[in-house]
Order: C-alpha cells, then sequence, then structure tokens
C-alpha cells in the first residue's frame, strides 16, 4: 500500500492536470479534452477512496484482521 504522501501528491497532480483540461475545455470543446478529463475525474475519484482506505487502515488496522475477529466473536456469542 502506498503512503498517503504518495497518494495525496498524486492527487495534487492530477488535480492541476485536470485544472489545466478545463481550462482548455472552456475555451472550446474537444472530445479528446472531454475524454481526457472524463478519466482524470475517475482518477482523482479512485485515488481520494484509496486515501480514505489508507486512513482507516492507519485508524483502525487491517480490514481482514477487523473482519476475522469479529467473525469470531460472533461465533462465541452463537456458543455462549
Amino acid at each position: 500500500m502506498r503512503t498517503l504522501n504518495e497518494i495525496r501528491r498524486e492527487i495534487d497532480e492530477l488535480s492541476e492536470r485536470r485544472l489545466r483540461v478545463m481550462r482548455k475545455l472552456s475555451e472550446g470543446y474537444d472530445a479528446g479534452l472531454a475524454t481526457e478529463h472524463k478519466r482524470l475525474e475517475e482518477q482523482v475519484a479512485q485515488l481520494w477512496d484509496e486515501q480514505r482506505q489508507a486512513r482507516a487502515t492507519l485508524r483502525f488496522g487491517d480490514r481482514n484482521v477487523i473482519i476475522q475477529r469479529a467473525r469470531q466473536e460472533e461465533r462465541l456469542s452463537r456458543a455462549a
């Protein structure tokens, strides 16, 4: 998993690229630029999701371990 700083840096770079593309699009429609803008929007959204996941992992621990522990607790509560 990448660090929060790496993810943040990539978000910043893509956001700046997206801004430049939006400015060019404001000058006049271009299908290629519109496609690139959509791709950049999707990439930025994915990076934000990755950043949220990384923060949650840092704060609460590995998701798989949490699920495993919850299943064990559920089995114990059913057995009691």
